[in-house]
């Protein structure tokens, strides 16, 4: 197979997306395992999304954003359209993602991306269970910034 002639994944950077991000995507926790195996970069950054994690959390992968996770996935890193993990899972509603993250470091107020928190993400989405998840674990409310300007704005 090709991803074993391959340890260094640096060549696609910049022009397409790494294998561990395409997997991530389409759900393919086999290929996802065995790129992190021949020593895929969790962290590589490719691709809309940013990185395989927060392509993961967006395309409703949890198992395999569960598998970054345990394979050294950066909780907090920035990029993509979502910004961040813990606005891609927020806005696709994802408590126990989301709370996983949380538990790993996930900083609630990390701004960056479409929606600028995860609070405005779940708010623009309705998830009203993962605004109050954030809420209770500290979400500012007032933070400016993002596609809607703040949460309440996001909301309605």
């Amino acid at each position: 197979m090709i991803w074993r002639e391959y340890r260094d994944y640096s060549y696609l950077r910049g022009r397409a997306p790494s294998i561990l991000y395409c997997a991530a995507v389409q759900g393919s926790q086999h290929l996802a395992e065995l790129m992190l195996s021949a020593g895929a970069d969790v962290n590589a950054q490719s691709g809309y999304f940013g990185n395989a994690l927060q392509a993961a959390l967006y395309t409703e992968h949890s198992s395999i954003a569960r598998l970054l996770i345990e394979n050294g996935a950066d909780v907090n890193a920035q990029g993509g359209r979502y910004g961040n993990a813990l606005q891609a899972a927020s806005y696709r509603g994802d408590e126990g993602t989301i709370q996983l993250l949380l538990s790993k470091g996930a900083t609630v107020d990390e701004q960056g991306g479409c929606y600028q928190t995860g609070l405005q993400a779940a708010a623009a989405a309705g998830h009203e269970g993962v605004v109050q998840l954030l809420l209770q674990k500290g979400a500012n409310v007032n933070t400016k910034g993002g596609k809607y300007g703040s949460a309440l704005q996001a909301a309605s």
